[in-house]
């Protein structure tokens, strides 16, 4: 399925913006539940959606997010509804308030139109989700609620989560852009977390564009234009894992497609430290897990899926000096990376190994975030680029933190030039189910 058009899936102004806030948000229910049968994307949706939008029409303060429709992965905190995090053995009550994310967007004038399928615990156990590009394909985790709502059409912005791959990956798979927010840059009350020093907010939408007024609007960013990206390093991400030949043809291209945006290029020599970082990400994660969500392990760890508790399990196993001696190569790495990029320079490689993996009963690799992740980095992903059978490929552009407008700004620039491509070979070539809603 194509997205939609601008001014029915970007959070813009547009000829929406002069419909009342009731409107938009009936026809973007009225759309979830049309596809809902295919996609199925929603745990549940709001029953106050029309109650928000008369509020919104109510008002007379300057909403910069007025009426814009949103998508909430089940891990973050909804007031009036519960937070299953895509586990049986969670509670169905409903909780009392938002998650700070979530209070920011309904002050910003959003309305939040319900809650979207997550793995167990931001984990790999998949969901029933699948992919609105490629209905046999993995949406990906553990944010495919969210991405795939948002690759379908039927919002124009959802939050996710990120420990390891969780949302650049589904961004990749569904063909939406993407941001992880920096680690400790956002307050993270509200959601539940997996890795204290792993979690980040993200955010889905339709385009960079969207994404970048979107950061602006909740983050309160100046609207100024920030310094050129005047360096990029290439990684092809073959360090890490094998990278198919889509993407492999795709990361060919970049060195042209950011001289077009007006960056120099160059290979990233770095992957010592890469491989270190994946490896160190995997230990830290699977012991903060374990203290974590070790209450659930000892009281329903038959009720877990597989995928959990051997993470939990094998976390109980790892000393505490061995996750703190991976967190201090963490820093020292983190410190070497930003004399190596200076201000004006970001790494740009392959959001995902190729395009979404056929079937649905597993979610792809997440070894090309686990690097970026481990360092608390930014990252934008940034779509536009397909296979022949018209299966999205992604891009991620990776920088320090403070580099966000710049990230986006040089999304910004390189999306028109991978929607520009000529679709690249899929190797074999995938049967696609599309959508028929």
């Amino acid at each position: 399925m194509e997205q939609g058009n601008a001014s029915s899936t970007d959070p813009t102004p547009g000829p929406s913006a002069r419909e009342d806030a009731v409107t938009q948000a009936r026809r973007a229910r009225s759309r979830v539940l049309e596809c809902e049968d295919e996609l199925r994307a929603w745990v549940r949706l709001s029953q106050t959606w029309e109650e928000q939008a008369l509020a919104i029409d109510g008002s007379a303060d300057r909403l910069p997010l007025r009426a814009v429709c949103v998508g909430v992965k089940d891990l973050i905190d909804v007031a009036g509804m519960p937070t299953r995090a895509g586990s049986s053995i969670t509670s169905a009550d409903p909780v009392g308030q938002d998650a700070a994310c979530v209070a920011r967007l309904r002050e910003l004038g959003a309305v939040i139109l319900g809650k979207t399928v997550t793995t167990e615990f931001g984990y790999f156990s998949p969901g029933p989700t699948r992919n609105p590009q490629a209905l046999e394909h993995t949406p990906g985790g553990s944010s495919s609620g969210s991405a795939a709502a948002v690759g379908a059409g039927t919002v124009p912005l959802a939050l996710g989560t990120q420990t390891a791959g969780s949302l650049t990956r589904p961004a990749s798979y569904c063909g939406t852009a993407g941001m992880v927010l920096a680690h400790g840059s956002t307050d993270l009350r509200g959601i539940t977390g997996l890795s204290e020093s792993l979690d980040s907010l993200g955010l889905l939408t339709p385009s960079v564009a969207a994404l970048r007024r979107v950061l602006r609007a909740f983050g309160g960013l100046p609207e100024q234009e920030p310094a050129p990206v005047a360096h990029a390093l290439i990684w092809d991400g073959a360090c890490l894992e094998q990278i198919e030949p889509p993407m492999a043809a795709l990361i060919r291209e970049l060195p042209d497609l950011l001289q077009r945006a007006g960056c120099r290029t160059a290979p990233l020599d770095w992957d010592d430290h890469v491989q270190t970082l994946a490896e160190d990400h995997s230990v830290v994660m699977a012991f903060e897990a374990h203290r974590t969500r070790q209450q659930e392990l000892e009281l329903h760890g038959s009720s877990l899926s597989p995928q959990l508790r051997e993470l939990l399990e094998r976390g109980r196993g790892i000393p505490s000096d061995a996750a703190g001696a991976a967190l201090a190569r963490r820093d020292r790495s983190r410190e070497e990376l930003a004399h190596h990029l200076g201000g004006d320079s970001v790494v740009v490689g392959p959001a995902a190994p190729g395009p979404a993996p056929a079937g649905l009963e597993a979610t792809g690799s997440p070894a090309l975030s686990r690097p970026w992740q481990l360092l608390g980095l930014p990252v934008v992903v940034v779509p536009g680029a397909r296979t022949v059978a018209g299966l999205p490929l992604g891009a991620q552009l990776i920088g320090l933190p403070g580099q966000e407008e710049q990230l986006l700004e040089l999304g910004e620039m390189l999306e028109p030039l991978l929607r520009a491509l000529d679709p690249l070979p899929d190797s074999p070539a995938p049967v696609r189910k599309e959508m028929t809603c």
